[in-house]
């Protein structure tokens, strides 16, 4: 059996909770191996809802959640959300729940040093969260992050945090907002050490033993490529690497390890925050997918913009990102409509361009090249097999396999984790 990571195909939001959920069912071990708690999965079980930033989804079907070193860390984010978690009847324990020793943590100074400059950018902003996430990252590469196993020692803490606010405090100020105090910092972490390091381990021995007795392991992605710091439309990205070759490194294991590679992405398009988008609608279409497809963000509740499948972008992400299978989701939403388009490529001053350019200027600029199709009447909403879907709803999938170079493997047709339809096991390779 092979082990798979599941990533984002378009701009984040496509879905994963529910996949990963479905998946998680048949997997032994969730991982999460990057990002923070900027983002979301939101997962229907049954009549639960559970909304998800940092913790693996796997915990919800009981399974032993590991949050790995390439995950930052929100220590107060992340007892909240177990607490929240608990009150809905999860059992969140260090037999359940391990995290990496070596994880960075995000402090209170990291959000506001990301609040400040985001304000400061005026009509410039990049779209962040203001979590703090991006702050936290350069710490981590500038060798000044505070990481979870600095818990365990006081004087370690103590040194960092002067290192911390020498270059915090300076930005802080130079900004116009408040600097902070050591000892209040210093005191705070010092009261989580006690609830925190009981789930702390390194993660990648226990993976690796996980690996040897043949247990299937899921390793759980958060945004998606194309917010991929390296590959994404930078700046507007997120501020790691969210490709599935991060799973290999962000959790302590070899490439070998990570096994088959399932990329989620809607059956149209949406993004949060600023940045380029091609296909987005500002139409009654585009406040029609909006609505059918209930699209506000998770964890920031911003409503997502809207626009048609971008099939050059998928193809880009399906390239970059190592995926191999395709899993679509919300088909149901294009229930109804006449018509349906799909962008086959771009044309950015003249020129026409079958993959988005790094450059800022060339990506704002780019304009969409359409492909229409004839849509359906007939509902798709609950379909578990392809024998219940209307002609042209196959014809579309067909049609996007063939643009995007990659097969889909999984069909999404409702939140509900049965209404699905699996075309080829993951687990399976």
């Amino acid at each position: 059996m092979a082990n798979v990571a599941i990533i984002g195909a378009q701009w984040g939001d496509e879905g994963k909770g529910k996949v990963v959920d479905w998946l998680a069912s048949r997997a032994d071990v969730v991982v999460r191996f990057q990002g923070g708690h900027n983002a979301g999965h939101t997962l229907v079980v049954g009549e639960q809802v559970y909304k998800l930033s940092l913790l693996p989804s796997g915990l919800v079907r009981g399974k032993l959640g590991v949050i790995g070193n390439g995950v930052v860390v929100d220590p107060e984010a992340l007892l909240s959300e177990m607490a929240r978690l608990q009150a809905q009847g999860l059992a969140i324990t260090p037999e359940t729940l391990r995290i990496a020793e070596n994880a960075p943590l995000i402090l209170p100074l990291h959000g506001a040093i990301d609040r400040a400059r985001e304000a400061a950018r005026g009509e410039h902003k990049i779209g962040t969260t203001g979590r703090g996430i991006g702050p936290a990252y350069e710490d981590k590469v500038a060798r000044r992050a505070i990481r979870l196993c600095d818990l365990a020692e006081p004087e370690t803490l103590s040194h960092k945090l002067d290192e911390l606010l020498l270059h915090h405090n300076t930005l802080l100020i130079g900004l116009g907002a408040a600097p902070f105090e050591k000892q209040a910092l210093l005191d705070r972490l010092l009261e989580l050490a006690p609830l925190l390091l009981p789930f702390a381990e390194p993660v990648w021995e226990l993976l690796d033993e996980a690996r040897r007795a043949g247990r299937r392991i899921l390793f759980e992605g958060a945004q998606a490529v194309m917010l991929d710091v390296d590959h994404g439309t930078y700046p507007f990205v997120t501020s790691s690497n969210t490709v599935a070759a991060t799973a290999a490194s962000g959790a302590g294991v070899g490439p070998s390890v990570v096994g088959m590679v399932l990329g989620i992405a809607k059956a149209y398009t949406t993004r949060v925050g600023s940045g380029p988008f091609p296909t987005e609608l500002f139409d009654e279409t585009g406040r029609l997918l909006g609505e059918r497809g209930h699209e506000f963000g998770t964890v920031t509740g911003r409503p997502r913009r809207c626009g048609w499948f971008d099939a050059v972008m998928v193809r880009q992400a399906v390239k970059v990102g190592g995926i191999q299978g395709l899993a679509l989701t919300k088909l149901d939403v294009l229930d109804g409509f006449a018509e349906l388009k799909i962008c086959t490529g771009y044309e950015i001053d003249g020129q026409p361009f079958r993959h988005l350019p790094a450059a800022m200027g060339a990506q704002a600029r780019a304009t969409p090249v359409y492909e229409t199709m004839e849509g359906w009447q007939d509902s798709t909403r609950g379909a578990r097999s392809y024998a219940d879907l209307p002609a042209q709803a196959i014809k579309y999938v067909r049609r996007i396999e063939e643009l995007v170079e990659c097969p889909v493997t999984l069909l999404s047709t409702s939140p509900e984790r049965d209404d699905t339809i699996l075309m080829k096991d993951p687990f399976e390779g």
